[in-house]
This record gives structure tokens, sequence and C-alpha cells, in this order.
């Protein structure tokens, strides 16, 4: 069986960021996030051998969500200073590794990620692993077929999702994720949620009747005190259900899995590369 992965690239780098000690080049270039991708791909590339990789990067410019409601991550700290550059080395990296890099303007990673699962998930002989360190990813897992690979700890251990794994860890099945996060809201993303109901709540409620718009059909099965206050909140709870929802039908311009296909990696280049940037560790394991 052959094998797409799908890198989560923004997430990795904050992960990385966040995860690793303060490490510049030669130049006095702030690099650490860097490394710890280089260092995980490289892993990757190593001893999972995929024949086909998607290196997915947010962009600047404001996605639909935020068009749609301007509070959404409108809590979150703009990005330490130490960190944009690496945005634009790591594509760089991407480069040098023979991957392919996606963005699109007005679109979130999540999103091209989503589209590129889908698009290809009926493809014969082929498993789609989605790395990342978000676990908003869990909602495009699909049986077996599309398994997500989470960061645990650190920067190279991780945990695997298949259908199974998110049942057993959240009591919901993937695609009801968003479902979960229509009652809830998330911090995180500045969403709503229904004010008063909390994770337990949510997935029992979803437990027993699947869906939103199942739930607000059988209110009348609820005491009264949370079927009134579901009832008065409907609307931002489907609301706040679209905003953590994956929109996998965005407009890429991938049209083939082979234009994903590895390039082959010109050793002699990447190690000057490594040099460069200091990754002395890495040039020595090429």
């Amino acid at each position: 069986m052959k094998t797409f992965f799908l890198l989560d690239t923004h997430a990795l780098i904050h992960r990385f960021f966040h995860a690793l000690p303060p490490l510049t080049t030669p130049a006095g270039e702030p690099i650490g996030a860097v490394y710890g991708l280089a260092r995980v791909v490289l892993k990757i590339l190593r001893e999972q051998k995929p024949d086909y990789v998607a290196a997915v990067f947010d962009r600047p410019e404001e996605t639909f969500r935020a068009k749609e409601f301007k509070e959404y991550k409108s809590q979150r700290p703009a990005p330490a200073p130490e960190l944009i550059g690496q945005f634009n080395r790591s594509r760089e990296l991407m480069t040098k590794l023979g991957l392919r890099v996606v963005e699109m303007p007005g679109f979130e990673a999540d999103d091209l990620i989503g589209t590129l699962a889908v698009k290809f998930q009926n493809e014969p002989d082929l498993q789609i692993v989605i790395l990342s360190s978000d676990r908003d990813i869990l909602q495009l897992v699909d049986a077996d077929k599309t398994v997500a690979q989470l960061i645990k700890k650190g920067v190279s251990e991780t945990e695997l999702y298949n259908e199974t794994a998110v049942v057993k860890n959240f009591g919901l099945k993937p695609g009801q994720l968003p479902e979960f996060k229509g009652l809830t809201g998330d911090v995180s993303d500045n969403i709503p949620g229904v004010e008063g109901v909390g994770p337990k709540t949510a997935t029992t409620l979803l437990q027993k009747f699947g869906t939103l718009e199942n739930l607000f059909d059988h209110l009348w099965e609820l005491p009264d005190k949370l079927g009134n206050k579901l009832r008065k909140q409907k609307e931002t709870a489907l609301f706040s259900r679209r905003l953590a929802t994956i929109n996998c039908q965005a407009p890429l311009f991938v049209q083939e899995l082979t234009d994903l296909k590895i390039a082959p990696i010109k050793k002699e280049e990447l190690a000057g590369y490594f040099e460069k940037l200091g990754f002395k560790s890495l040039k020595d394991a090429l």
C-alpha cells in the first residue's frame, strides 16, 4: 500500500517553536522551529517512506471564517518576532527536501488538508496520514483510510488515531467533533458555542442524538432547563459548528496525486543548506 502524508506544517512550526530551546543560525537568525520541522520530516522520510507528501501552510491573508465572524481567533496574540521569519524558512526547507508546498489565500491549512484528503480518499491501495499537533484535524479521520498522527510529546513522539481510536478517546465519531464544538465552543479559536453547555453534557447529547439537527428536533425529551437553554441558542450552536467544520472543497490547483510525488533529494545541496543553518547533526545524518 502506498502512503500520502499531509503535513500540517504551520501547526508543527508553532509546536516546535514552543517545545524546543532557542536556536540560531551562525548568522544569528532564529531557527529552532525550522530545526524541529527538519528533524521530524527527515525521520518520516527515512522510516515511513511515504510516496506522496504535501507540506500545507496557512497564509497571512484574512480567511473566509474571519470575514464571516470578525471575532474568530481575534484573541490570539501576534506571532513572536522570532517566529515570523521561520515560516518562509520552512517553506524553503520543504522545497529543499523535494516536497510540494500547498497554500491558498483565504483558507486555513486545515481546509487544504481536508480538501486533499477527500480528493484522494478513493484512490485504491492508498493510506492518507495527516501529521499535526492540532486535534481539530481529527474530524478528517475516516476508518483506517485517513488517519492522524499527532505530536504527543516533545518533538518526535506521536500518537496514531484511526476512527476506533477517536471514538475510544473522545466518545464520539470523527464527524461528530464539529457538532461537539457547536455546543461547547472553542476558547482557542474564539468560537462561542452554547453558554452553559460543557464537554460532558455535549458528549452525552451527541451520543444519544448524533447531530445538532436531531438534537434540536428532540428537545422535548430533555429536562426543561437544558431544553430551553438550547432552544434559545440554536442559531449560535449551528453557527459555531459551521466555524469549526473543516471546508473540504477549497479550489485547489492540485489535480493528480502524482503532482505530490516526492522529488529526489539532492544530498550535497541539502548538506550545504544544513551547514548554512547550523544543523550539524542533521547534516551528519545525511
